[in-house]
């Protein structure tokens, strides 16, 4: 059999919650963590993070600084401010391409490199976002709670996002920045729940220290908010999943299966980028999750090979560890 030649166990692309999670529970595992990050956060405008127990409201680039150097203590794990350009497979395992040209070779590959947000094209946005105009009620709901509250989006995105915020205010304008369609259902549902639908062109926000004052219109009127809800697409940070071959759900996240395995061997992915809830929270539980399967295949995969390597008179054993390996169980280990 010949030697495999691997400088990692893994490979993660992504140094977020997702995969600081998943350096964290691997490096604990005694395994050989090599974790890729950019440094282009989501929240690069967010001043604080929530709905994270035991961290809410902890500015985000010390709660990445805090993960890091919990997870850098493990001798495993290593850190490497560099982007993971390409990888292919070769053989059983991975070549990884970083910037700079470096190939790195690993076993199994994670990728956890996030989502970017495309910001409404509003003059004056860029100066609010982040303190006064959000894209997640639930990330910063809370802080904006029974204020007169716009919301920026057109059709089913507008809609869905106006009836999100009444959680946290009734007062409520939907912009649509133009013309949207909405149903006769719809718009009766809008009015029953106090929601003014606005249809005008805006002009530009009007706001000072970060906070939002009015949305300005084209034709002059002005309408006085405290903050801006919007809810527009966003995109993936790498385009490594597509070029391995990872297969996407109807939502553009990428599909996974058991423990955030993909269609394609030996890959997982964890956080925002399988578009599921978009929290940190759960970004980092996806992270453990990935994690954990990495790790059960790893340990599998090793077990059969020290068996393998025994020969003889044992290899009818091995060929019934490895039969038994591959039937599905009914309950893993948690914890």
């Amino acid at each position: 059999m010949r030697k495999r030649r691997t400088d990692w166990d893994v490979v993660i692309a992504g140094a977020g919650p997702a995969g600081l999670s998943a350096a964290l529970v691997l490096g604990r595992a005694c395994r050989r963590v090599l974790l890729c990050d950019t440094g282009t956060p989501r929240s690069w405008a967010s001043n604080q993070m929530h709905a994270y127990l035991s961290r809410d409201g902890i500015p985000p680039d010390r709660f990445l600084a805090l993960a890091r150097k919990e997870v850098l203590r493990y001798r495993g794990v290593r850190f490497a401010p560099v982007e993971v350009i390409k990888a292919r497979r070769v053989d059983r395992d991975f070549a990884v391409t970083l910037a700079g040209k470096r190939t790195v070779h690993c076993r199994k590959l994670l990728i956890a490199t996030g989502l970017f947000d495309i910001v409404p094209r509003i003059p004056g946005i860029d100066e609010l976002f982040g303190r006064s105009v959000f894209q997640c009620p639930y990330c910063d709901g809370w802080e904006m709670r029974g204020r007169k509250i716009a919301v920026y989006g057109r059709g089913q995105r507008g809609f869905e996002m106006a009836r999100a915020m009444t959680a946290w205010t009734r007062d409520i304008v939907l912009c649509t920045d133009g013309r949207a369609s909405y149903t006769a259902e719809q718009l009766r549902l809008l009015e029953a729940n106090d929601i003014v639908l606005n249809r005008k062109r805006i002009e530009r926000l009007e706001g000072a220290g970060g906070r939002l004052r009015a949305v300005v219109f084209r034709d002059g009127t002005r309408l006085a908010r405290q903050a801006l809800f919007f809810d527009t697409p966003s995109h993936g940070q790498s385009t490594l999943a597509e070029s391995l071959g990872c297969t996407f759900d109807r939502h553009g996240g990428i599909a996974c299966g058991k423990y955030e395995a993909t269609n394609v061997p030996g890959v997982f992915v964890a956080g925002n980028i399988i578009r599921d809830v978009q929290l940190s929270i759960v970004a980092a539980a996806e992270g453990a999750r990935a994690a954990f399967g990495i790790n059960r295949d790893l340990t599998r995969e090793d077990f059969l090979t020290r068996a393998n390597r025994q020969g003889g008179s044992h290899a009818g054993n091995t060929a019934a560890v490895r039969k038994n390996l591959a039937r599905p169980h009914a309950a893993q280990p948690r914890g």
